[in-house]
């Protein structure tokens, strides 16, 4: 995406007009109503105070999100019906397929896991191609339906762990190389391409322009002041479709999303969440995340066991790849969010706290759902080293228990509302830029 350096700055002023309303956003981070500026093509709008985008334009908005989704879902079936991955030991050879690995899983009594690869894996990526083609192609169908299409699109886009698991694919190339010849199959490249179909698919989707054109936003009847926070208008964004709405409206009329001006009880909720992860953390790293079996001889292994494994074989990247995802980021990211809830509960800082918090907010969110590499590392081990007394791996419990502390700390981070961050702030200035074009 091409970035504009142009700044628009305007002074904050009474906006009443049903047309200019249109151009009016207020930031789902820090409540700032913000001036959308005319876009070119290839440009995005970003907050000017914390610099969240805001919106973006692209070039044949409809026909490009579906060509990447069509494309992306065609690779998927292709990466489906090939085998995927294979690997020789001694003379014994063994190859998988994609839908090999939940088999496997079940089989060895950890269908939660299984459940898990096919829901973040297959079955949520290829429903948000789905989606994103019904939408963009305006498919005919009822309105309360593109609404709930859309509404799930955006909820489970956080979930599509794609690129995740082949990094994980990948990791494990490394492991396995020890032991045998590790070779692709038919399916490998294909998936590689739906990967990155689907991530680019994603790109070309903005939110804003896609419920827009499902059905305009409601107006509010009343003067808008950009350059002041949504809770000082007596305003509300809608967590789903970014409507502005009156803060006292609970239901979105566009959306129908439940909705209030400040998320209720998400500190509470937060600091819930992020003390079961931790209960939960402490355990895991003790207890082993898989087996290995050799010549009759079991041998579990638990996350620091492998760091220490890959380390002393020479595999530092990878080594260093396992201990950040797998330890570093997991605990750091559950500090992350306590400090988070403490500041926000705190007294009132300055400025550039509230834009250092935000900062360490926007890492947590982006970091955290990597620490899952580890869970599917396990998953391609324990389905393509099969090979009876001579060499199998399984999954054993603590797999499952660091499962739930991602998806734990994932949860926690996203009943985190980051605008009380910005609450912090002392909004004085009679000038402030309403937008900048990146």
């Amino acid at each position: 995406m091409v970035c504009s350096h142009e700044s628009h700055k305007q002074h904050s002023h009474p906006i009443d007009d049903a047309r200019q309303q249109d151009n009016l956003m207020l930031c789902p981070q820090c409540d700032m109503l913000v001036t959308l500026p005319a876009l070119a093509f290839g440009t995005k709008a970003v907050c000017p105070r914390c610099k969240t985008t805001l919106s973006a334009r692209w070039d044949e908005p409809r026909k490009r999100p579906i060509g990447y989704a069509l494309s992306a879902l065609f690779m998927l079936l292709l990466a489906n019906i090939f085998p995927f991955i294979n690997m020789r030991v001694a003379g014994i050879a063994n190859q998988i397929e994609l839908l090999q690995i939940p088999r496997v899983m079940v089989a060895e009594n950890y269908a939660s896991m299984a459940t898990l690869f096919m829901v973040l894996v297959q079955l949520i990526p290829a429903f948000c191609m789905l989606a994103i083609i019904l939408l963009c192609a305006r498919a005919r169908m009822p309105l309360k339906l593109k609404v709930w299409i859309a509404k799930v699109l955006f909820r489970f886009k956080t979930w599509c762990m794609v690129e995740i698991f082949l990094a994980g694919v990948l990791v494990s190339f490394v492991k396995l190389m020890a032991y045998g010849d590790i070779g692709i199959g038919s399916s490998f490249i294909p998936f590689c391409l739906f990967c990155l179909l689907q991530v680019r698919a994603f790109q070309c989707v903005d939110r804003r322009w896609l419920w827009q054109d499902i059905e305009s936003a409601p107006r509010i009847d009343q003067p808008l002041q950009a350059g002041i926070t949504g809770a000082q208008q007596g305003l509300r964004s809608c967590s789903c479709c970014t409507a502005i709405l009156p803060a006292r409206q609970v239901h979105c009329p566009r959306c129908h999303t439940k909705g209030h001006s400040r998320r209720h009880n998400s500190l509470q909720w937060t600091l819930a969440l992020l003390m079961t992860s931790v209960i939960l953390y402490i355990p895991t790293m003790l207890m082993p995340i898989m087996i290995t079996e050799a010549l009759g001889n079991k041998m579990p292994s638990s996350v620091m066991a492998g760091v220490i494994l890959l380390w002393g074989e020479g595999a530092y990247p990878i080594a260093m790849v396992i201990f950040i995802a797998s330890v570093m980021v997991p605990t750091l990211k559950m500090l992350a969010i306590g400090w988070l809830c403490v500041y926000a509960n705190g007294r009132e800082k300055a400025k550039a706290d509230s834009e250092r918090m935000h900062f360490i907010y926007e890492a947590v969110e982006f970091v955290g759902r990597w620490s899952m590499i580890d869970v599917f590392v396990i998953a391609v081990l324990s389905a393509l080293v099969r090979m009876g007394q001579l060499m199998s791996i399984y999954p054993a419990i603590g797999a499952l228990l660091f499962a739930m502390v991602v998806i734990l700390t994932m949860f926690a981070a996203m009943t985190f509302d980051p605008r009380l961050i910005w609450d912090r702030v002392n909004e004085t200035m009679k000038k402030e830029p309403q937008s900048d074009g990146k």
